[in-house]
């Protein structure tokens, strides 16, 4: 299964040069809330909207393979986010390396986050 993580293009730039990708979500890192924040490609829009309108990073959508995950190690999980729904939570850094794509995402002009 397929699951999604919003970054900054700096942070993702960051963790490409060290090898180590470990931020939570907008303004808070892996060690700060204990797992990397993710969605399903059918949730994507939605977390945009809640975590990152108005924000002006420029941002991508890290695409990584939930199987790859799990086969180096990485524990998933999905929880209740808060609202009664599931999202995938990772329970560790993520090594560029198992990242399947990058790919820029931004809002249109009706303010829907859209990946490129």
């Amino acid at each position: 299964m397929v699951i999604l993580h919003l970054a900054t293009a700096a942070d993702w730039t960051a963790a490409v040069a060290s090898g180590r990708y470990a931020v939570s979500t907008h303004g808070a890192t892996l060690e700060q809330v204990g797992f990397i924040h993710c969605s399903t490609p059918d949730q994507l829009a939605e977390v945009a909207g809640a975590v990152w309108a108005g924000s002006p990073d420029e941002l991508v959508v890290l695409e990584l393979e939930e199987e790859t995950l799990r086969e180096a190690g990485l524990e998933v999980r999905y929880e209740d986010g808060g609202n009664g729904t599931p999202y995938p939570h990772l329970y560790g850094a993520i090594d560029p390396a198992w990242v399947r794509s990058v790919r820029p995402g931004a809002f249109d002009a009706a303010g829907v986050f859209r990946r490129q």
